[in-house]
């Protein structure tokens, strides 16, 4: 341990790393410089209990907010690691669509402190699938690299063949709520269900906007017998 903690050492001083967001010089693992860091709104363990939406509560803590009480999510619980606006988008942007999958670890780091409470109760850990069509295009399914990461480090079962996108549903950057729901109602099957049957999962995507895509991912898991599905993704998008 200690060879390679000096061999570290080194590397860190003659080939340091850059932030993720300005490209200055980073020591360590950090991934951002201090400036760029205090710029990220970091999500705590405050705010909804269902869907991490920052607010304050009014009366008793752990009271679900008004937004779940009038239409509850269909997963247990969701928790995210900062707010997703125009700081944070920039570590998003290019780990989803620029091939910059040298951010998956930093990421999946800071998705794994967030969720460690949900990842030691976790059987198996899932990543929302990409349609096989947009998976040969784009090369590699980020929130796959992220649970995968997330698996290794918690030491759960990473299956990425379970949970399948059987429609080739179209990109929903600017659909509403309801477009976003109508586009992926149907979309995702669970292969083996024997496997997923009676187990508490945690699914695991990039950004969460308006849930719907987790609402029917985790759908079609508690069609399979889950006991149990906790989501966890990078970034949300603050809707008020």
């Amino acid at each position: 341990m200690f060879f390679y903690n000096v061999i570290d050492y080194f590397f860190n001083i003659f080939m340091p790393g850059r932030c993720f967001l300005c490209g200055s010089i980073v020591y360590g693992k950090s991934g951002l410089c201090g400036k760029c860091f205090s710029e990220i709104y970091f999500l705590n363990r405050q705010g909804c209990p269902k869907c991490n939406r920052p607010y304050d509560l009014p009366e008793e803590e752990g009271k679900i907010c008004p937004v779940c009480l009038t239409d509850p999510p269909i997963f247990n619980s969701l928790r995210s690691a900062f707010i997703y606006n125009k700081y944070s988008k920039d570590l998003i942007l290019p780990f989803k669509h620029a091939d910059r999958t040298d951010m998956a670890p930093f990421l999946g780091n800071l998705l794994y402190h967030t969720g460690l409470e949900v990842l030691e109760k976790a059987d198996i850990i899932l990543g929302v699938p990409l349609h096989k069509r947009r998976l040969l295009k784009r090369k590699y399914n980020q929130a796959g690299l992220l649970a995968q990461y997330l698996a290794k480090k918690a030491h759960k079962k990473y299956l990425p063949n379970t949970l399948l996108r059987i429609i080739n549903t179209k990109t929903q950057g600017h659909d509403n709520a309801e477009q976003r729901k109508q586009n992926v109602k149907g979309a995702f099957l669970v292969k083996d269900t024997h496997v997923i049957h009676g187990k508490r999962i945690v699914l695991v995507d990039d950004v969460y906007t308006t849930g719907a895509t987790l609402n029917e991912c985790a759908k079609a898991l508690y069609k399979a017998g889950a006991l149990n599905v906790a989501c966890l993704t990078v970034a949300r998008v603050h809707l008020q």
